[in-house]
């Protein structure tokens, strides 16, 4: 467990000094513009290179040791950062927050490259659970990662929107260069005790192994199907991922917003500690679809007013969710899917799900821009919708979140009485026993 733990907090930081760049870029890129399409566009492009490299990333660590594969990321990480660092330096940054310059698009590919490094890294970590940890503390484990990964986003948030109120984009650069340095240096005095690889002997030279995953997911009953209700969080993800910025930085000053996302995101760190103090119960299944249904709620709920406590409770209790759903999904992988074939498997579930993010994201974002928000700011909106969502500058922001939350209730609800949520409960139980 020490050896996990050490693992743990390296990807961690590398993790979070990349998301903090990203960070800092989003709010920087929304203060310059003003606009909610330019922030979903850049989302969305995100979570289509996650979608089209999981599978990818998926079958690298299934063929390599998991620290070559971790050192490999953070090396490409620091590459990225570099190109990114140069392009901004020798650039007008009119020209970098311009969406029709290709400075734009010069500056932002590469921070978006070096943040999915990010997944590369967490695939691996999700694997090294089974190498490092005892199979009846899976779940513990996977709370551990909710708990750091907790920290992480505090981190990020507070100093992205400190350094962006304060210092400027610059530093949000430097920063994020020191530390990808410190943990690529950390990470060669990590010892991850894997003498050889776990060879799946159907794995030859694929670089993209869906058949290997396929066969993976289909010889365990049910696991299909939650890939596919894992697909829900990422809907409500698009959502959060576009408009909570704008509804942020609309309610709050960047320096104020940052501290704000900050607090939030301890509730994220009290969720994982709960998971790795309790665990998930006996049906973790059963957990995850509950979590569901909980944050659906407050998405319906959290923008009703603008009343700033009303939204930042919303998000604390939505933090205090999510490590229930991800540490779900994650436990019940890691119990019935063998080792050589988890990189693909969660390779495989990371891009369904994504796939989801951008869909959502490329529909809210243009939607609620175009429609939905000047709706609510004409006489129209305001008679149809003023009752439910009161008055103030971000109601179209909240009509767009009522949407979202009702119509991921409503499946999360549905998911509970399918039969393939019985037969994957079945087989955790059955998995479980044999080690019992």
């Amino acid at each position: 467990m020490k050896r996990f733990i050490r693992v743990l907090i390296n990807i961690a930081i590398a993790n979070t000094s990349t998301y903090l760049l990203w960070s800092a870029f989003s709010f920087w890129i929304y203060l310059e513009t003003k606009s909610v399409l330019v922030l979903s566009v850049l989302s969305g492009t995100y979570m289509l290179l996650v979608t089209f490299s999981s599978m990818f990333f998926g079958t690298i660590v299934d063929k390599h040791k998991k620290k070559k594969v971790m050192v490999g990321a953070s090396l490409a990480t620091m590459v990225l950062l570099l190109l990114a660092s140069a392009i901004y330096i020798y650039s007008d940054k009119a020209d970098i927050a311009n969406m029709s310059s290709p400075l734009f698009w010069l500056f932002s590919l590469p921070l978006l490259l070096s943040a999915l490094t990010g997944n590369l890294r967490g695939i691996a970590l999700s694997t090294t659970v089974s190498i490092l940890v005892p199979k009846q503390d899976y779940a513990r484990a996977n709370g551990l990662i909710g708990t750091i990964q907790g920290f992480g986003m505090i981190a990020n948030m507070v100093f992205s929107g400190l350094i962006i109120g304060f210092l400027g984009m610059d530093w949000a650069i430097y920063i994020t260069l020191l530390l990808s340095s410190a943990t690529l240096l950390h990470l060669f005095f990590i010892s991850v005790p894997e003498e050889h690889i776990v060879h799946d002997a159907n794995l030859k030279n694929t670089q993209i192994d869906f058949r290997g995953a396929f066969r993976a997911i289909h010889y365990v009953p049910g696991l299909l199907a939650l890939i596919f209700f894992t697909t829900f969080n990422n809907f409500i993800g698009g959502a959060f991922a576009v408009l909570l910025d704008p509804y942020g930085l609309t309610l709050f000053p960047v320096e104020i917003w940052g501290v704000i996302l900050g607090f939030t995101g301890i509730g994220f760190i009290i969720g994982g500690l709960l998971i790795g103090k309790l665990g998930l119960g006996k049906k973790p299944l059963r957990s995850l679809l509950t979590g569901y249904v909980i944050i659906s709620l407050i998405c319906i709920f959290f923008t009703l007013r603008e009343w700033s406590v009303l939204f930042v409770g919303g998000m604390f209790l939505y933090m205090l969710i999510v490590p229930v759903v991800e540490a779900g999904e994650q436990t019940i992988i890691q119990t019935v899917v063998p080792l050589s074939k988890q990189g693909r498997v969660f390779g495989f579930a990371q891009t369904v799900e994504a796939a989801v993010t951008p869909i959502s994201i490329f529909i809210i974002g243009p939607l609620a821009q175009s429609s939905i928000i000047p709706y609510m700011e004409s006489g129209a909106g305001k008679q149809t919708f003023g009752w439910l969502l009161g008055e103030g500058s971000t109601r179209g922001i909240a009509l767009t979140f009522v949407f979202a939350g009702l119509f991921m209730l409503i499946l999360s609800l549905l998911a509970f009485l399918t039969k393939a949520y019985h037969i994957l409960s079945s087989s955790y139980e059955r998995n479980i026993k044999k080690d019992v």
